[in-house]
């Protein structure tokens, strides 16, 4: 629980009420950030207590959280005032969400992409430029799934790109298969798969396209350079 003095404001106003909550800043914006971790209202708010005025110290009434929120429980509210109303982030946070959400759109788009000409992944720093060049904004508390989308129409005049899943199939010795299954799937989906008679195992992994590259070297690294890959067309 964060000292009250250390603590910023979330406020909601409806129909004529005025509501505030004292927070700890920093997790405050986990709560608020659809791709951040999990927050307990407990462990955020400064006082359990809603106020008509926290610098005056004045308390909400019974009457108007019941009229407005159907509860008096100061936690229920609370989360209501989080989720509706509006925090007031200093512009070191505001700055640091938008670099953390940029790195995890783009993150997921060179993930997820191919450049259609050639079936290869682009790479994150072409991506940044392209991000850079159409002046895409990053709101930190818009999901991620979201602003990939917004990012991937502003920027497909600039890169040729889209979204697509690539078949890749890999041949790995005997030795290193077993101790390959867990990575594999944090790859994609084994869709297909068989024991060879020189004890060797051949599979064929469905992935998004823009990771076949880190794949192929990821099966290398396992295999001790023993790996075989290539992309399915």
């Amino acid at each position: 629980m964060v000292n009250v003095d250390e603590a910023i404001i979330a406020k909601y106003e409806y129909c004529g009420e005025h509501f505030e909550i004292l927070v700890d800043p920093d997790l405050a914006a986990d709560f608020r950030n659809p791709d951040g971790p999990d927050v307990a209202i407990e462990d955020l708010l400064a006082v359990e207590e809603i106020f008509k005025d926290s610098k005056k110290g004045d308390k909400a009434s019974d009457e108007a959280m019941n009229k407005i929120f159907e509860t008096t429980d100061p936690i229920e509210v609370s989360k209501i005032i989080l989720e509706k109303g509006t925090v007031q982030l200093t512009a070191d946070q505001k700055r640091k969400m938008q670099e953390d959400k940029r790195k995890l759109v783009i993150n997921k788009i060179a993930k997820e992409s191919i450049n259609p000409q050639n079936g290869l992944p682009h790479p994150v720093q072409r991506i940044e430029n392209a991000c850079d060049e159409a002046k895409v904004k990053f709101d930190p508390f818009t999901s991620v799934d979201q602003q990939v989308q917004t990012a991937l129409k502003a920027i497909k005049p600039l890169i040729p790109i889209r979204f697509e899943k690539v078949k890749v199939a890999v041949r790995l010795p005997g030795s290193a298969a077993g101790g390959a299954y867990s990575v594999i799937h944090g790859f994609g989906e084994i869709i297909n798969e068989e024991w060879q008679q020189d004890g060797s195992w051949i599979g064929i992994i469905e992935m998004p396209g823009g990771l076949q590259n880190s794949f192929a070297a990821k099966m290398a690294e396992i295999s001790g350079g023993e790996a075989e890959t290539r992309t399915i067309k």
